[in-house]
């Protein structure tokens, strides 16, 4: 039941960052990714945050459809797939862009994934 909540709060963060990406205002934008609001504005920025942010949001939909049509090992292989996916890349955000994505979004993809491991 718990590896079920994080793993659905890990598929709606991703879907959360996708509206931010695709649909997120620039100052949105510009707090959220610890970027200066004039350089998100440009047109080739927001082209590679939208992006960004499909992969993002359909990342979550595989997560949810993961848990909706899979069941037994399948499901949980895929499911700790998924999860260290994540948490491999909040930890390359972390290094490349703002430090914070590793707890937002790394720690409770690492947290689903401990679960599901053990």
């Amino acid at each position: 039941m718990i590896e079920t909540i994080l793993i659905a709060i890990v598929s709606i963060e991703a879907i959360g960052i996708m509206i931010l990406e695709m649909f997120g205002s620039p100052k949105q934008q510009a707090n959220a990714f610890e970027l200066d609001e004039s350089f998100v504005k440009r047109p080739e920025v927001k082209t590679l945050l939208a992006n960004q942010g499909i992969y993002n949001g359909l990342f979550g939909a595989l997560i949810i459809g993961t848990l909706v049509f899979l069941k037994g090992p399948q499901q949980t292989t895929m499911l700790e797939l998924e999860m260290l996916f994540v948490v491999l890349v909040a930890i390359y955000g972390s290094l490349t862009a703002a430090k914070k994505i590793l707890i937002i979004q790394g720690l409770p993809a690492f947290l689903a994934f401990m679960v599901l491991i053990f």
